[in-house]
């Protein structure tokens, strides 16, 4: 299997994230130049549809795109440490934390990291009223998210799960933009500083390439 990369980009981290937690180390990492427009190339936007990344191929020609799909997939092949949830009620609590994670906490602030950060013009049509806005909607977010971590470890089970994953890259993509967590955010933070200390942190962080 081949896995299309690129640093720093928030949705390949959580594959490569997701790959340290369970220790998948049997996948080629490709790594593209967003910049340079690698990931536009013909045979690329072939495989994956559209020139965006991750995506992963598996042995059969088949490609998987968008983070999280690649993750369950992955979770299939690679069934423990389960990420996903264990039998009809965990997974559906597992999801909806997760769905919440994205759209309330990492999709916001991916926008305003996209929208305002200089070196990213490039790469967007920025427009720094819809990043700033963004930027503050997630952070309103938070307000949510720490409540529910009130006496809790982790956001949707008593483990980490691709819920915390979804929600910790998306909130620590805004270090571009020199965001970090309220510190009147209690809980939020002591999550945050309990992620950030985890091995797959660092392993999540941007992968070598391979020739």
């Amino acid at each position: 299997m081949k896995l299309y990369d690129t640093p720093l980009a928030p949705n390949p981290r959580r594959v490569r994230w997701f790959m340290a937690e369970k220790g998948i180390e049997d996948i080629e990492i490709h790594t593209f130049n967003l910049i340079k427009g690698e990931h536009r190339s013909a045979d690329y936007v072939e495989k994956a549809g559209l020139p965006l990344v991750p995506a992963l191929e598996l042995d059969d020609g088949t490609t998987i795109a968008e983070s999280i799909a690649i993750c369950r997939y992955l979770e299939s092949r690679y069934p423990e440490p389960n990420l996903f949830g264990r039998g009809p009620e965990e997974i559906a609590v597992i999801e909806m934390w997760a769905r919440r994670a994205e759209l309330m906490v990492a999709h916001p602030m991916m926008l305003g990291v996209r929208h305002t950060h200089p070196a990213l013009a490039a790469l967007e049509q920025q427009n720094a009223a819809v990043g700033e806005y963004s930027r503050d909607t997630a952070l309103r977010a938070l307000k949510f998210f720490d409540r529910r971590l009130e006496g809790r470890e982790w956001i949707a089970a008593d483990r980490l799960t691709i819920a915390d994953i979804v929600a910790f890259i998306g909130l620590d993509f805004a270090r571009m933009i020199k965001v970090a967590p309220p510190a009147e955010l209690a809980n939020v933070c002591r999550w945050h500083a309990a992620m950030s200390a985890r091995p797959a942190a660092k392993a999540g962080m941007p992968a070598p390439a391979v020739a």
